[in-house]
């Protein structure tokens, strides 16, 4: 009998479902939520950008950041989300995962994953399918899985 995880994620929230065989329906497992995902990024930054001197001359400009305040919440929550995939995958409780995730967090999750778990993808859909019930995502997937 094949196991197979369905995430359905996207920046704020995920939902982990399996099904036992290729046409099997969707039972839930898990939900993952990322509060701070809809909060506004100047409530996750403290302070102002440092401020540096121009490399000639007497200026003085502000320091930007290589990455914002939200897409750093972005990319923990990824990890989070792959951290559990990952401790799903080492007690075997999945054969295959078919991820669903909204474009821009799918491309989070992916850099995430190490060789052995990405393996295991059989599929990915770059839709975000959050909101829907086990039932409605099951017919939004191939007939077999």
């Amino acid at each position: 009998m094949t196991k197979i995880w369905i995430i359905a994620a996207n920046s704020g929230n995920a939902k982990l479902f399996a099904a036992d065989s290729t046409t099997a329906p969707l039972i839930e497992l898990d939900t993952f939520d990322n509060p701070d995902a809809r909060v506004k990024e100047m409530a996750l930054v403290s302070d102002r950008p440092g401020r540096s001197f121009d490399s000639h001359g007497e200026g003085r400009h502000a320091m930007e950041v290589e990455i914002g305040p939200k897409e750093q919440d972005q990319l923990r929550f990824a990890k989070l989300i792959v951290a559990h995939l990952e401790k799903g995958r080492m007690s075997s409780a999945f054969e295959r995962i078919v991820l669903v995730a909204a474009p821009a967090f799918l491309g989070q999750l992916r850099s995430n994953f190490d060789a052995p778990l990405s393996a295991l993808v059989s599929l990915e859909i770059d839709k975000d399918y959050t909101s829907l019930r086990p039932e409605e995502l099951r017919a939004r997937l191939p007939e077999r899985l």
